[in-house]
């Protein structure tokens, strides 16, 4: 049967589709250290008590009816001041959009701003851009991210790409990586777009950034966030944030999201939404806007959720670094944000005990998901090459009791190797 052409050539989320079948094995008794799905675990991160009591009574008075096609006016208020107090930039009510979560704003920015045939830029590995490029039948303009950059652009990356680009795609604390922009790097960066943008005539369009930071507040050690528009204020104008809380509050289900951006860009956002109907719910709106004016309770619940996400990355980050001092044919980066580790397993070639040769990177995987208990999300699945040797390792169903013991079935499965 013949359907469109985008139907017939988008395919669904690698990384949905691995958890689930993780998920599925798990329900019908396997023990397996699931470290796919960027999610939490609820009863390890449930959500702050405050925000859920403010839900509970936003429906115990009824708040069940449609919001404003924007946000209702109480929660683009609350985000307006929580996004000056913690970032300390400053965005009025009609620049900021609400929606069910950072999906379908991703997805309004790119319909808002990408053309058929428009070039976009991302790199890999990265979360889901080669698909909403492929929504608007964008040209992927794709960097290859190298590890010794943290697999994070930088601007010498992007320079050779930027002449008749309209959007570029930078996400920090990054998914998959849980690496990060330093402050040079992202300085460079719009530097680069404003030097762009003042040689394009007025009448073109300009080369806009989308940033990403769904996982800003999730920063550990002496890491720190920053993003265009604190460093370079000019940068306003060419900036549409992608925000909420799914990541900072573990509210993943909860579902309130927000972009911040120029008032033209955020009035189309209103527009394309009012037609999906991809709202965050009456309730949950109602009851984010009380949360986000709670400074001290918001304090308290940060830093004991990044002290707990903090003590997984370093633990399972320590012991990949003890396989890699015994010999073993394995690599960590340091974790600096979000709930995300990138490990590497360097092990086609490598034959098993039963003498069959690991001769993929899929080969691997799979040793690893049967011998290990161990499964993880090749980078292939964020835009990567199918040989890349590096995965992303998810903390946030994580308990502390797995650790030691997954750690030790990891190392027995890599001794099994030859």
């Amino acid at each position: 049967m013949k359907l469109s052409h985008l139907s017939e050539t988008l395919i669904g989320s690698e990384i949905v589709k691995l958890g689930n079948q993780i998920k599925e094995r798990i329900r019908l008794g396997e023990h397996i250290y699931n470290f796919t799905i960027g999610d939490f675990d609820s009863s390890i991160f449930p959500i702050p008590a405050e925000l859920e009591k403010e839900i509970l009574e936003a429906y115990q008075h009824r708040y069940t009816t449609y919001p404003a096609a924007e946000g209702i006016l109480e929660l683009r208020q609350s985000i307006s001041h929580f996004i000056k107090e913690r970032e300390g930039i400053e965005y009025g009510v009609n620049e900021i959009q609400v929606a069910s979560g950072g999906r379908p704003l991703i997805y309004s920015i790119f319909r808002a701003i990408v053309d058929k045939g428009d070039k976009v830029i991302y790199a890999v590995p990265s979360w889901n851009n080669n698909h909403y490029t492929h929504f608007n039948e964008g040209i992927h303009t794709v960097i290859e991210a190298k590890p010794e950059n943290r697999f994070m652009p930088v601007a010498e990356d992007i320079r050779p790409h930027v002449k008749g680009a309209s959007l570029l795609c930078l996400c920090t604390p990054q998914n998959p990586t849980g690496t990060m922009l330093s402050k040079k790097e992202l300085e460079d960066i719009c530097d680069l777009v404003l030097e762009e943008n003042q040689s394009r005539a007025d009448n073109e369009k300009k080369l806009f950034v989308l940033f990403d930071q769904m996982y800003w507040t999730l920063t550990f050690g002496n890491n720190e966030h920053y993003n265009p528009v604190s460093l370079r204020p000019s940068m306003k104008e060419y900036t549409v944030f992608v925000d909420g809380i799914s990541k900072a509050f573990a509210s993943t289900g909860v579902r309130v999201g927000w972009s911040l951006g120029p008032e033209l860009i955020i009035s189309k956002l209103k527009a394309i939404l009012s037609h999906i109907g991809a709202w965050a719910p009456m309730a949950e709106q109602k009851a984010t806007a009380t949360y986000l004016l709670q400074t001290e309770a918001i304090d308290r619940y940060l830093q004991e959720f990044k002290k707990e996400i903090q003590y997984r990355l370093d633990a399972i980050a320590n012991g990949f670094s003890q396989l890699k001092q015994q010999g073993f044919s394995v690599d960590v980066i340091d974790p600096q944000g979000a709930i995300y580790l990138t490990v590497k397993f360097d092990l086609t070639g490598k034959k098993k005990a039963d003498g069959t040769v690991l001769q993929t990177q899929a080969d691997v995987t799979d040793y690893l998901l049967q011998e290990a208990k161990l499964a993880i999300v090749p980078f292939y699945a964020f835009g990567a090459g199918k040989d890349s040797a590096w995965y992303r390792l998810s903390v946030g169903t994580c308990s502390k009791e797995d650790i030691p013991a997954f750690l030790s079935k990891l190392k027995e499965a890599l001794q099994k190797l030859s």
